[in-house]
């Protein structure tokens, strides 16, 4: 794909995920996510090229001027969109398929000093809300959806829906019927059955209260 290619379909990605994009010349002058895709183009050209020092720069600068960090060495695929974007942070070994959404604040950090593959790999279509941390080598699968300030440290299968800390599988939608599966989220169920039972203590505490009222 030719980079004129590559950037228009960048720019199609923004009209097809941000209602409030009013025109071309908008992405061009006022949408940082979009610049810092653009600025992490030439960053990892030159990083691929061996070039030292000035892909670090270009990041640097990338990140001075957008609020967010792309390191010279994440791999990046086609249709990125990064909306509003101030806090994201990309690794090194990071690598993003085609037409991904990161929100603000979305994280994809690593968990090892040594070098070696240590940032997620996000698959097609994934979808990360705000604040999510995607934590060490994991694998993200195609079509999945990440809560907002989820903190993910574990694989994730395709077309899956995470929320929580840790996050937790809460749903999967199968891609031939469109119908979503909801699965048992044992976290939620003993909070609910807590919920539950101090209200009825609360209840019978009231009760004898009332009694105790009554005898006096």
């Amino acid at each position: 794909m030719s980079l004129i290619t590559s950037i228009n379909r960048d720019i199609k990605a923004v009209f097809e995920r941000d209602p409030a994009v009013r025109s071309t010349i908008e992405i061009l002058l006022a949408y940082p996510g979009f610049h810092a895709r653009q600025c992490h183009r030439l960053a990892h050209t030159l990083y691929r090229w061996g070039v030292p020092l000035l892909p670090r720069l270009i990041s640097h600068c990338n990140r001075f001027f957008t609020g967010i960090e792309i390191h010279p060495g994440a791999k990046i695929g086609e249709g990125l969109f990064i909306d509003h974007g101030m806090g994201v942070v990309i690794g090194e070994t990071a690598e993003i398929g085609d037409d991904v959404t990161l929100y603000q604040g979305v994280t994809l950090g690593g968990t090892s000093h040594q070098r070696i593959k240590r940032h997620p790999t996000l698959e097609n279509n994934v979808v990360v809300g705000v604040g999510a941390k995607l934590i060490g080598a994991i694998t993200i699968g195609e079509n999945s959806k990440i809560g907002a300030g989820s903190v993910v440290i574990n694989s994730v299968p395709a077309n899956a829906t995470v929320v929580g800390v840790p996050g937790r599988v809460v749903a999967v939608r199968n891609p031939d019927t469109d119908t979503v599966e909801k699965l048992p989220d044992p976290v939620w169920e003993n909070l609910a059955n807590l919920e539950r039972r101090v209200t009825e203590l609360e209840r019978q505490l009231d009760s004898v209260k009332g009694n105790k009222d009554e005898d006096i």
